[in-house]
């Protein structure tokens, strides 16, 4: 288990108010410092999309300012109201066929001098129908 962020004194890093502001925002609340999550790799039912069926999902980015990634972490809402999130795994949002948008936020911890980006992920508006698992693109080959 790990805590999201590294402490309570994070702040926006060139705050701009987007059209997916409220998922931002229900994310934020659930996950303030000391928040702690991990997959539970035997709780299949949880991270069942079929049971679930989220509408979007949310990536965190953890990096050293300036430095190397220290983790990716992928969050999906438990029901409708999208106060609460399970952590699932990016194997999980690519069979769910969720591709990222082109919406996120930074964060930053000066105390830390960590550095935190917030990026939603929605499923792909494909014919179902004729899709198939791209195993070929996890998403760690296409995220820059």
């Amino acid at each position: 288990m790990s805590s999201l962020f590294c402490c309570d004194t994070i702040k926006p890093y060139r705050p701009q108010y987007l059209s997916h502001q409220s998922k931002f925002d229900n994310f934020m609340s659930w996950g303030s410092f000391p928040r702690v999550s991990l997959v539970k790799n035997n709780d299949k039912a949880s991270r069942d999309f079929s049971q679930v069926a989220p509408s979007y999902a949310v990536q965190l980015v953890k990096q050293a300012n300036h430095g190397p990634l220290e983790s990716k972490r992928y969050f999906i809402p438990t029901d409708s109201t999208e106060v609460d999130f399970v952590e699932v795994t990016e194997d999980d949002l690519i069979q769910a066929n969720f591709q990222k948008v082109n919406t996120y936020k930074n964060f930053k911890c000066q105390t830390h001098n960590k550095f935190f980006e917030v990026n939603i992920y929605q499923k792909d508006p494909v014919n179902a129908h004729h899709w198939r698992a791209n195993i070929a693109r996890p998403a760690v080959s296409i995220d820059l």
